[in-house]
C-alpha cells in the first residue's frame, strides 16, 4: 500500500468517526428517520390495511416498501451535514490541512450507511412483531442487504452532491422532502396495475419500483422477473453518476 492510499484511508477513518459522532448529536434526525417509518408501518397496516387487503397478508406487501422509505429518508439526510460544513466555514478548516478532500465527503456517506443500518434493523424488527413473516433464506437475506447497501450508497452520494450546491442547512433540507415522496410513486403501498394510465406508466420506469420488487421477491418469495437486474442497473448508475457529480460539485465548490 502505497503512502498516498494509507494517508487517504486515515483521513477517510479519522472524518468517518467524526460523522457518526456528529450524526448521534443530532437526535431528530435518528428519531425520524425511525418513527417516521414505523408510523406509516403501523398506519398502513393497521387503518388502511383491511381495506386494501381483507385477507390481512397486507404486512407482506407493504413492508418492503416501508424499508426503502425507511433507507431513503435516511440517505437523503446526509445532504443537510454536507451542507453545513460547505457553508460553516469546516472545509476551509480542513483545506488548510493535509486532508485529502475526498475523505469529507466519504465520512458522511459511510456515517450514512451505518445509521440508515441501524435503523433498518429496527424496522424489520418492529414489522415482526406487528405479523410481518419473511420467508428468506440466507442467500436471499445477503442478497437483499447487498441490494440495500447500494441503494444507500447511492442516494447517499446523491444527497451528498446536493449538499454541496445547497446554499444552507435548511434548503438541504428539502431534498429529504422530494426523495421521501418518491416511493409513494411506486409499487410500495399498491400494485402499479391498480393506478391510471398515466401514473402507472411514471411508477413502473423510476428506480423505486423495481427495487421494491425485487426487495419483495427476496423477502416473500414473488416473483421477481427482470425486476432484479433492472434494480441492480438503476443502484449501480445512480451511484456512479452521484460519485462522479458529488466528485465535481466539491471540487468547484472548493476551488476558489
Amino acid at each position: 500500500m502505497s503512502r498516498v492510499t494509507a494517508a487517504v484511508l486515515a483521513d477517510s477513518s479519522t472524518l468517518i468517526g467524526r460523522s457518526i459522532r456528529l450524526g448521534r448529536r443530532s437526535i431528530d434526525t435518528v428519531i425520524t428517520s425511525i418513527l417516521l417509518p414505523l408510523m406509516l408501518m403501523a398506519l398502513f397496516v393497521y387503518v388502511f390495511g383491511g381495506a386494501l387487503d381483507p385477507g390481512g397478508d397486507y404486512i407482506d406487501y407493504v413492508v418492503p416498501g416501508i424499508i426503502l422509505l425507511c433507507v431513503g429518508f435516511g440517505a437523503a439526510s446526509t445532504a443537510v451535514p454536507v451542507s453545513a460544513d460547505m457553508t460553516g466555514g469546516m472545509i476551509d478548516r480542513l483545506r488548510s490541512m493535509p486532508i485529502a478532500g475526498s475523505a469529507v465527503l466519504t465520512g458522511h456517506v459511510v456515517a450514512s450507511v451505518a445509521r440508515n443500518a441501524i435503523s433498518t434493523v429496527i424496522v424489520v424488527a418492529a414489522a415482526v412483531l406487528m405479523g410481518f413473516r419473511p420467508d428468506a433464506g440466507p442467500v436471499e437475506w445477503l442478497a437483499m442487504t447487498g441490494l440495500l447497501a447500494a441503494y444507500v450508497l447511492a442516494l447517499s452520494w446523491l444527497a451528498a452532491a446536493l449538499g454541496i450546491v445547497a446554499r444552507s442547512a435548511e434548503s438541504a433540507n428539502a431534498v429529504g422532502f422530494f426523495m421521501l415522496f418518491v416511493p409513494y410513486l411506486s409499487s410500495a403501498f399498491v400494485p402499479t396495475d391498480t393506478m391510471p394510465a398515466g401514473l402507472r406508466a411514471i411508477s413502473d420506469h423510476q428506480p423505486v419500483t423495481p427495487i421494491i420488487e425485487t426487495a419483495r421477491g427476496l423477502l416473500t418469495g414473488t416473483e421477481i422477473g427482470s425486476s432484479g437486474w433492472i434494480a441492480v442497473a438503476w443502484c449501480t448508475g445512480l451511484l456512479v453518476t452521484s460519485v462522479v457529480l458529488a466528485g465535481m460539485m466539491y471540487r468547484r465548490r472548493t476551488a476558489a
